[in-house]
Parts: C-alpha cells; structure tokens; sequence
C-alpha cells in the first residue's frame, strides 16, 4: 500500500511524531549519560529510544520503515544527544527522565495509532499499534541500560499509552476532526502519566490465591 502522505494525518499529527522522536531519543540518551557512557553510547542510545517502537509499527502494518526513508530522523536523534550531553547536569533533575517520556509516550501513542489507521489497519489492532509504537523505545532503553523495564512496575504506563491511543481511534470513528481528535487523546494520555508520576498512582498487582 502506498504510505498516506503528511497531510492525510493531519496538521498536527506530522509534529507529535517528531516531538516524540526527540522526547523519546532524549530519554535514551539521558539513559547513558546517567551510567557514564560516551558520547557514541549516548547517540544509539538515543537513535534506538527515538525509532524503536516506530520500527515496529511499521513492519507489522506493511509501511516501509519510517526513519530509513527520512533524512533528518536519524540526525535529530543524534542531535538531541548532543543536547542532553553538553546541557549542565543540573538541568535533568530525578524526574526529568520520566516527564520527558511522559510527553513522548502519549504523543507516540496517538501517532502509532493515526498511522496504524491511515494504512488501513482496523480500529483494535490500530489501537494495539499506538501502544507498541509509544512502549517500545522506553522498554528497548532500559534492556540496554539495564535497569527494570517500567512495564515490571505498577505505574499507569502502558495504560496511559492505551487510553491516548484508543482514545484518538474512537473519536475519528465518530468523525471528530484529526487534528482536535490528536489534541485530546495526547492531553488525556499524559493527563494520566502524569497524575500517575505526580501521585505514584498504579494498578494492583497481583496477590496470588488467598
């Protein structure tokens, strides 16, 4: 199928998908700066948070790999490592890391999920592509910089990624405008990351029988 042009997403959805690669490759680079890595560690770092869940999407729904097909991808992920890498430390306090993903996350989740449709892939499994395009990166991230996945923690993560994406699905099939349609669903998605960071609110875990 021959990829759906910028315009067909929308004004905004061409935006939220650079914004999210940079927000994304940031948190990747931060990732390794944090363990003392090299600048080069920093920059597949953030190459690979920045792409990953977008490599994925796109070779599940058929659409040629986006960041290989667009010259500037690749170079702006390395940019924003050389932004994280030359910024004084003191700018990238405790959280920054998991605000910044925040930002990336529900952003992604909407794009993954508006591209997923531009390809013709029906409504759930679009939904499914907004989750895997928005988690992806941060679970590829933290592999790499060996510490545990935020997907093995109670934290609403997955769940705000979901609520973005389904969100954004159901107001196109009632025909809301893509453009408010994105609004929205990326408001509402890091609405609940961010309450979820703010107020440390997760869902229960298991218990096991009683």
């Amino acid at each position: 199928m021959t990829p759906p042009v910028a315009w067909q997403f929308g004004p905004l959805l061409p935006w939220l998908d650079l914004i999210a690669i940079a927000l994304f490759a940031a948190t990747g680079a931060l990732a390794a700066t944090r363990s003392g890595q090299t600048f080069v560690t920093a920059a597949f770092f953030a190459l690979v948070t920045g792409v990953g869940g977008g490599t994925m999407r796109d070779l599940l729904i058929g659409a040629p790999v986006f960041w290989v097909h667009d010259r500037m991808v690749a170079g702006m992920c390395v940019l924003a490592a050389l932004l994280v890498w030359i910024a004084p430390q003191r700018w990238w306090s405790g959280v920054a890391l998991a605000w910044i993903d925040a930002m990336g996350l529900a952003a992604y989740a909407v794009f993954g999920a508006a591209k997923s449709l531009g390809f013709g892939v029906p409504p759930i499994p679009a939904m499914v592509m907004g989750v895997v395009t928005a988690c992806l990166g941060g679970i590829i991230r933290d592999m790499l910089a060996g510490t545990p996945s935020i997907l093995m923690r109670p934290e609403l993560y997955v769940t705000a990624a979901a609520l973005a994406s389904a969100l954004y699905v159901v107001l196109r099939l009632v025909e809301t405008p893509s453009f408010l349609a994105a609004l929205l669903a990326t408001g509402a998605g890091f609405g609940l990351r961010a309450a979820a960071i703010h107020w440390n609110l997760g869902l229960p875990a298991y218990r096991g029988k009683r």
